[in-house]
């Protein structure tokens, strides 16, 4: 953790974008005592230490609102100063923590435990989302009212999904009361067991494959479900076509229900398994490409086609989808490029490759910056009734800082996640997040 800032601190000359208050232009931001106190042209002010981030954009700290965190249980894989620390690193300043951790958070005492540890070692601020299902097994509801008094987020079984239709009921019903969210990771079980897409791709490949039908039949059910009861629906990491599509519907039918989509579904395709990377994400490749699948690309739900790729934009942009998150899943290196393709485990990193990721998007007319700052902060703020996702004077000072510009390779050593677990890693990327902010302290600096 960098030592936080003792003085006041000025932000100058920067590219300020704040799509809740619709600013995007050259200004300056005086950052006080953990709160933004003036933008405009401003002098500074003896004592203040100055920033020259010319060329460079400011914008409210990111929101990631569906991160796994790995500890406890499986600090091998990641902990939460390292994962909020990676956090940090890709301009978060604050994320929503899955409970698949060992034990789960399905107790008030869980999740006290959990605020102990992220008091002692957290680099951001982080939420607990709590399990729907004790030890997200299914088969008993949590207490979703005490869960949510103690400062649950949401309630999920991700990496599950519940198969109880009934538990399911009784946790939208809960949300009504408790106005927090139920969200879903929807896979109907009896149709997985594979390791990508089902598609070309699979069959090209000879590899056991998940069908999309898996997931779009699960959105549906519980879409269905949260009509009937009146509750809060998020569907998690949305990653095909028609699943979007039945988001679209339910919004149109008053149904409350929200979604998000992850940077790799909106950039990455099953093509990217098989070897072929190049689009408008990254750079040529450095080396050919790979002769075998790569297990750092598979990810649940697994990597779509092309067309799911566009469709999933298109929703986001036309608001079917509301926001983006990562679904930051640490593995430890034995466990995905140790082993093949079929047999290693779902998952990559996230935290750090979300900007670099959608500003490709950016340069290629898909998306505007403002789009990003919107979908990765001024969103979930508005969703989760967050005094965050803005830098309007008086909130508090979480701020990124960003060159859209800089050109690097991320790299083992260089990534400051615990695993590097990703497909990004040693192609040349653009845009990099160079200070972070978090209640006016400096939690991340690469100047």
């Amino acid at each position: 953790m960098v030592d936080a800032v003792s003085g006041g601190v000025l932000l100058r000359g920067g590219r300020v974008i704040d799509p809740a208050n619709s600013l995007d232009g050259r200004a300056d931001v005086r950052v006080r005592e953990g709160a933004i106190v003036a933008l405009g042209d401003l002098a500074p002010e003896p004592a203040e230490r100055v920033v020259d981030v010319d060329g460079l954009i400011v914008a409210p700290g990111l929101i990631d609102v569906h991160v796994h965190l790995r500890e406890p249980g499986h600090e091998w894989k990641e902990t939460i100063g390292t994962g909020t620390a990676a956090a940090a690193a890709g301009g978060f300043t604050r994320v929503y923590c899955m409970p698949n951790t060992e034990p789960a958070l399905d107790s008030v005492a869980a999740l006290q435990a959990l605020k102990r540890l992220t008091e002692r070692d957290a680099v951001v601020a982080v939420h607990p989302i709590a399990a729907i299902s004790e030890g997200r097994r299914g088969q008993r509801p949590v207490d979703y009212d005490a869960l949510a008094t103690a400062g649950a987020v949401g309630f999920s079984d991700d990496g599950e999904t519940t198969r109880d239709v009934a538990i399911m009921r009784a946790a939208l019903a809960a949300s009504r009361r408790t106005n927090v969210p139920v969200m879903v990771h929807c896979e109907e079980p009896t149709l997985t067991g594979g390791a990508m897409h089902e598609g070309d791709i699979s069959r090209e490949l000879a590899m056991p494959a998940i069908p999309a039908v898996a997931e779009e039949s699960i959105i549906d059910r519980d879409i269905a479900l949260a009509q009937f009861t009146g509750g809060w629906l998020h569907v998690c990491h949305v990653s095909t076509a028609r699943g979007s599509e039945s988001v679209a519907r339910a919004k149109a039918h008053g149904v409350r229900v929200t979604a998000e989509v992850m940077p790799h579904h909106l950039a990455m395709t099953d093509e990217w398994v098989a070897g072929r990377r190049t689009n408008a994400l990254v750079n040529e490749p450095r080396g050919a490409p790979q002769s075998v699948p790569d297990p750092d690309c598979k990810v649940n739900p697994p990597l779509r086609t092309k067309q799911d790729a566009a469709s999933l934009l298109d929703a986001l942009r036309a608001g079917a989808i509301d926001l983006v998150s990562t679904d930051h899943a640490p593995h430890a290196r034995t466990e995905k490029q140790g082993r093949s393709f079929a047999t290693a485990a779902f998952g990559m990193n996230g935290s750090e490759f979300a900007l670099p990721i959608l500003l490709a998007l950016v340069r290629s007319g898909c998306l505007t910056v403002s789009d990003v700052i919107s979908y990765l902060s001024a969103v979930p703020a508005r969703l989760w009734g967050l005094d965050a996702g803005t830098l309007r004077p008086g909130a508090r000072a979480d701020i990124v800082v960003c060159d859209p510009e800089e050109r690097w390779t991320p790299s083992a050593d260089r990534l400051v996640t615990r695993s590097a677990n990703s497909p990004l890693v040693g192609m040349e990327l653009q845009g990099r997040v160079k200070l972070t902010f978090v209640g006016g302290d400096e939690r991340f600096r690469d100047w």
